[in-house]
């Protein structure tokens, strides 16, 4: 598992998802889709893409990854994961050929996915993009829309050096003739989505553009706003292609997100006194915004509990912290996880101090020990941070 191991369990290559696919009898031409891709936002769109169809009483399906706590929260209907018998029975049924093929977890995964939402006639699926677009399992669907969050130097071991380079490999999701949404203004990479977009004919949209001040969410954090946006000018475009939805439908959508997926660990408050919040934000791009979220809160006492995976530009993302804090330095529980005493001494560095912990919630319980009432606890650093949290 790519998330668990990292690059050792990359495949960057279509061929066993077709296969798979020709296996299972090509489920995902039985529905329809639209296809989530970027760097940081996917998976805060999708769930509000979700949520808002569900409101407007469409049978919707959403693949997602990484889960946090159950790896059938990658795969929902309406809300509802995919059930511990559906997943049993699907490997069950195609262990053979599995084994034969050496799938990927990954691999196996998405044709789950696609079989059990063609299995359960959805109107629509929201599908994300696991990494990258161009080489990603997932792209193997023609949705009624194609949309890009944002791009960021992330994963750059596959997806390239540059943020050209890395658009361009995101890109791979626009289809020929299908729409697709871009949602951050981006400069310098903009010229990289147009000449794809005009290669397969395909409108472009730039969901930055579009005012769209009237709408709230109850995913905290300021950087939600560009969600918002992106997900509303996809929605705009789903219109068009019969799906009926309202303005209220898409104002009660996006403040019941949590509700209607069980969406966590965007922001997420913990506990209030002392006021605790974890966020997934786990590169330079997410933690820049985090980190200036951060500023606006008011407290006495600063204390963060950070950990990350070992595959990271530690540089980039230390030089994001602020000096005056608290540390409670931890391991998350996977193979990639990186060293607590590592981070600490590469912490040092930038002059951010603390202590090693033995696991993430022996930090968090230090923290809240001793942490007054109007104190502020940080979690994060990773997804894998997030998920052994009591959420």
């Amino acid at each position: 598992m790519y998330q668990r191991q990292g690059t050792i369990a990359f495949k960057k290559d279509l061929t066993n998802i077709l296969s798979l696919s020709k296996q299972l009898g090509f489920p995902e031409k039985k529905f329809t889709s639209i296809h989530v891709a970027g760097t940081n936002g996917k998976g805060s769109t999708s769930h509000m893409l979700a949520s808002v169809i569900q409101e407007s009483s469409y049978k919707v399906g959403l693949y997602t990854s990484p889960h946090l706590k159950d790896f059938r929260e990658r795969i929902k209907v309406n809300g509802v994961s995919i059930s511990e018998q559906n997943v049993i029975d699907f490997i069950k049924k195609n262990n053979t050929f599995l084994e034969q093929q050496k799938l990927s977890f990954f691999e196996m995964t998405v044709g789950m996915a696609f079989e059990f939402f063609a299995n359960q006639k959805v109107d629509i699926a929201i599908i994300e993009v696991g990494l990258g677009g161009r080489l990603d399992s997932t792209n193997i669907i023609t949705p009624l829309v194609s949309v890009i969050t944002n791009i960021g130097l992330d994963h750059t071991q596959f997806l390239g050096e540059t943020l050209p380079e890395i658009a361009f490999e995101k890109a791979g999701i626009i289809k020929p003739n299908i729409p697709v949404v871009i949602g951050e203004k981006q400069e310098n990479i903009v010229s990289v989505f147009k000449k794809i977009a005009s290669k397969n004919n395909a409108p472009i949209y730039f969901a930055y553009e579009l005012v769209s001040n009237k709408y709230t969410s109850d995913l905290l954090g300021d950087y939600q706003i560009k969600n918002i946006k992106t997900t509303v000018q996809t929605l705009h475009l789903l219109a068009e292609k019969k799906f009926n939805i309202s303005d209220k439908e898409i104002r009660n959508g996006l403040k019941n997100i949590v509700k209607n997926t069980g969406l966590k660990g965007r922001w997420q408050v913990l506990n209030k006194h002392p006021k605790a919040v974890c966020d997934t934000a786990h590169n330079k791009e997410g933690l820049t915004i985090v980190m200036n979220q951060l500023k606006n809160e008011k407290y006495q006492n600063l204390h963060i509990i950070l950990g990350v995976v070992n595959d990271k530009n530690l540089d980039s993302l230390l030089s994001l912290f602020p000096k005056n804090a608290s540390y409670y330095f931890c391991k998350p529980n996977i193979p990639r996880g990186l060293n607590t005493e590592i981070l600490k001494q590469e912490a040092s560095k930038f002059e951010l101090y603390g202590k090693v912990f033995d696991s993430v919630n022996q930090a968090y319980q230090k923290a809240l020990s001793l942490a007054n009432n109007n104190d502020f606890i940080y979690i994060g650093g990773s997804t894998f941070v997030v998920a052994e949290l009591p959420l």
